[in-house]
Parts: C-alpha cells; sequence; structure tokens
C-alpha cells in the first residue's frame, strides 16, 4: 500500500494520503487548502489517481481542500451524513465501507467533538479525526460537541480496536505523528477516568480560547458546493419535474452514477443503468458503451447521483467526449425523494 502522512505547520494538521499501488486509485483524509498543490504534485509523482477526498468533520481551524481538489481532479469529495457542509457528493452513515480500488476502510460515527464526526478503519490503523488524538482528545464545546457522546464513541467504539491498531489523528500540537490503541490506553490522560460523567466533567472545564480560525474556517467549509453556472448556462441541466417527463421515452437513457452501497440504501430511479462515476472515463470514451448510446445511437443521456455534484462533472466529461446529448438532473435522487418521484429497490 502507498501511505503518506502529510502535515500542516499552520494548523498542526494532518492528512492522510493512499493507495493500494502505484498507477491506482487514491483517496485523501482531512486535506487542507493550502496544501492542494503539494498534495496534487505528489499524487502526479507517485502516478496516482485522485478519486475521494474525505473530511472526518467540519473542521473549525483550517479550510478544507475538499472543492478544490474537486475543482482541479473531479474527484468525489465524501463527508458524514450529519455534516452541515451545503454539498458534499457523497455521504456516509455508520458501519458503511469508504472504498477505492484495492482498499475498503471501515466507516464508524464517533460523535462528540463535534456531531458530525467519522473515524476510518484499515484492518492496522485507525484515522481518527479529533475524536481520539495522541494523549488526548479533541474539545468538545462547539459545533454540537457532546462530552458524552464522545466518551461512547471512544470507548464504546475506538478503544474496542485491537490495541495493536495504529491511531492516526487528525491534529498534534506536539510533534507526534502516530500512536496505538495500546499506547492511548495506557497513557492517555484525558482517557483515565471511571464513568462517562467524570469524562464530560473533566471536558466541561478545559477553558480553551476558540481556534484562531473558528470565525473564518467553519462559513468558508460549509460552502464547498460546486459553482453549476456552466453547466446551466449551456442547458445540460434538468429539473427533477423534467425528467419525470422524460421517464419511459424511448429516446431517454438515465445514468445512476452512485456506488452500491448508496444504492442500496437510497434505491434508484426505474430503468436507470448503473454506471459508477469512477469508471465513469472509460464508459463515455470512444468505444465505450455510454459514448455507443449517446453517440451512435443519439440517445439523451441523464446523468444523476445523490446531490448533483458527480452527475454535473460527469455530463462536462460527456461533452468534452463528444456525447452532444448528455445532460444531469439537477440535485440528484436527493432532490427525486423530496419531489416524491418514484424509486425501487
Amino acid at each position: 500500500m502507498i501511505f503518506r502522512q502529510l502535515f500542516d505547520p499552520a494548523s498542526s494538521t494532518y492528512s492522510y494520503l493512499m493507495a493500494s499501488r502505484r498507477g491506482g486509485e487514491a483517496l485523501i483524509i482531512d486535506p487542507v487548502l493550502e496544501k492542494v498543490d503539494r498534495y496534487l504534485q505528489l499524487i502526479l509523482e507517485l502516478d496516482l489517481k485522485l478519486v475521494k477526498a474525505v473530511d472526518t468533520h467540519l473542521h473549525a481551524d483550517h479550510i478544507t481542500g475538499l472543492g478544490a481538489l474537486r475543482d482541479k481532479t473531479h474527484c468525489t469529495t465524501v463527508m458524514g451524513e450529519q455534516t452541515k457542509a451545503d454539498v458534499v457528493s457523497m455521504r456516509l452513515s455508520d458501519n458503511d465501507k469508504l472504498t477505492i480500488e484495492g482498499l475498503s476502510l471501515d466507516v464508524i460515527y464517533t460523535p462528540g467533538h463535534t456531531d458530525d464526526s467519522y473515524s476510518f478503519v484499515l484492518p492496522d490503523r485507525v484515522f481518527t479525526g479529533d475524536t481520539l488524538l495522541i494523549r488526548g482528545t479533541g474539545r468538545t464545546d462547539f459545533q454540537n460537541g457532546d462530552p458524552r457522546a464522545q466518551f461512547e464513541s471512544i470507548f464504546g467504539r475506538l478503544l474496542k480496536l485491537p490495541d495493536t491498531t495504529l491511531v492516526y489523528p487528525a491534529h498534534d500540537y506536539k510533534g507526534d505523528t502516530v500512536s496505538t490503541i495500546g499506547e492511548e490506553k495506557a497513557f492517555n490522560p484525558r482517557l483515565q477516568v471511571r464513568s462517562a460523567d467524570e469524562y464530560a466533567d473533566l471536558m466541561n472545564n478545559l477553558k480553551l480560547s476558540n481556534p484562531k480560525m473558528m470565525d473564518v474556517a467553519v462559513p468558508a467549509n460549509m460552502k464547498i458546493g460546486m459553482d453549476h453556472h456552466d453547466v446551466d448556462s449551456r442547458g445540460w441541466s434538468l429539473s427533477v419535474r423534467q425528467v419525470f417527463d422524460l421517464m419511459g421515452r424511448p429516446d431517454v437513457t438515465l445514468i445512476d452514477l452512485r456506488e452500491d452501497s448508496e444504492r442500496q440504501r437510497h434505491g434508484v430511479i426505474p430503468t436507470s443503468l448503473h454506471f459508477p462515476y469512477p469508471a465513469l472515463a472509460e464508459s463515455i470514451g470512444a468505444g465505450g458503451v455510454l459514448h455507443e448510446l449517446g453517440v451512435s445511437t443519439t440517445k439523451r443521456l441523464v446523468f444523476y447521483c445523490a446531490f448533483g455534484e458527480r452527475s454535473a462533472m460527469a455530463v462536462q466529461a460527456a461533452h468534452d467526449a463528444g456525447i452532444a446529448s448528455a445532460c444531469h438532473m439537477e440535485g440528484g435522487i436527493d432532490a427525486w425523494k423530496k419531489a416524491n418521484g418514484p424509486v425501487t429497490h
């Protein structure tokens, strides 16, 4: 496995780039906006293709790199389903899988630092965000933090992992880079408590000042949705009602870009075909199935995804590939279901 731990000294943030092999798909966890060019250079040097950019939670001490990485690489942005961010391409929930080619991370909902905090687990390591730090834990006094929820996230979930599990947090302010679950059980001073009440009392009396970037970072990180102006102005966007009116026509094909786990949880629009977004380039290129559908048969291709992010990027790519009939459904299946559009499971 290719694995890189990257550091932003201004915010003391760790970001993690990983892939199963050279030339393969990659994901990055907790990227920082100011370091995006560095990430892209490293991705180029390692011959990787960034397909997912993930935030463990809505950060208050730096501006996320999710939006910039999406705009520059067309990757999928990922956060937990509780996030207050306006639009991310994919939203995960507890016990989901975060997957790329050759790698699958278990998804654990670990609220407490914030109400949208998640951790991601590989067989030998866990990425804990700000829930569990090295010899510390994330503060719980803003962004709907809850010390009792954090106690359960740590003691009920994270500390149940094997003692040898490597702990990779989102921040460290002392220069430590990695720990283990066993070390934190033994030496983390905030974990030497006997009850949730004792932990809550400890966390409620830290009397910490707010992060320096909080007033800037939180609003910025809530507004990371894609600007669809170019897609809309070119007439490549359809409303849910327009798509509903097109259903059943023989010259129209709906293309679902979501992953299997999303389809299983949220259902699919009847008669739609499944072409997962990470594999789209092959399908729309010359000789690909969607290229043949859109060019040789002149079918109108209507892309949709979860919230309209991946489909907006897909329609741009399809037109670049010469599929002039491609368009996408605004708002994705989220908007479709809110409008009571038919869904099958």
